[in-house]
C-alpha cells in the first residue's frame, strides 16, 4: 500500500539511508561494549563491568526505535551481519583490547555515531520530518554525555 505520511518518497528514502547508518553504527557500538564488559580487566575490572552494561543496556534499548523508525518510513531494516557492516563507521576489533584501550575504543565509538547523528539532520529537516528530529536529538544528548563520562575516565 502507498505511504502518505506527508513526506515525499524521495526523501524518505534519503532519511531511511541515514538511519540505516545511525542503527549500524548503534548496534555494532552495543556489541563493542557488550564485549567490552565479557572481556575487561585489571584494577578498574569492577567500575568498567557494571559502566559496560549500564552503556551496552541503554544501547540496546536504543536498536528497536531507530529500526522502526526506518520501517514507519516504509524501508526494511538492517537483516545481518554483512548488512551492519556495510553501513557502520566503527571498526571491530581483531583481539581483546586493554580496559584503557577498551575506553578510548568506546569514546571513538561514540562519537562516530554521534558524527553519524548529524550527519541524519539533513535529510531529516528536509522532509520536515519531526519524528526522526526528535529520535536523533535524543541519540545525541545520549552519546555525547556517554563520550564526555568515558573521557574523564582517561584524564589523570
Amino acid at each position: 500500500m502507498k505511504i502518505n505520511i506527508g513526506i515525499p518518497e524521495e526523501e524518505r528514502s534519503a532519511i531511511s539511508e541515514s538511519l540505516k547508518k545511525l542503527l549500524a553504527d548503534t548496534y555494532t557500538l552495543y556489541q563493542k561494549t557488550h564485549s567490552y564488559h565479557w572481556n575487561v580487566t585489571g584494577p578498574m575490572f569492577q567500575t568498567l563491568h557494571i559502566l559496560f552494561m549500564t552503556q551496552y543496556t541503554e544501547l540496546w534499548n536504543a536498536i528497536d526505535p531507530i529500526a522502526e523508525r526506518i520501517r514507519s518510513l516504509g524501508y526494511y531494516a538492517p537483516m545481518g551481519g554483512w548488512e551492519f557492516a556495510k553501513y557502520s563507521s566503527i571498526a571491530e576489533d581483531k583481539e581483546v583490547p586493554k580496559a584503557q584501550e577498551m575506553i578510548k575504543h568506546l569514546v571513538e565509538g561514540n562519537e562516530a555515531v554521534i558524527r553519524t547523528a548529524r550527519a541524519a539532520y539533513a535529510p531529516a529537516e528536509k522532509g520536515n520530518d519531526q519524528a526522526t528530529l526528535d529520535l536523533l536529538t535524543q541519540r545525541l544528548d545520549i552519546h555525547e554525555k556517554t563520550a564526555w563520562m568515558l573521557r574523564s575516565l582517561l584524564e589523570d
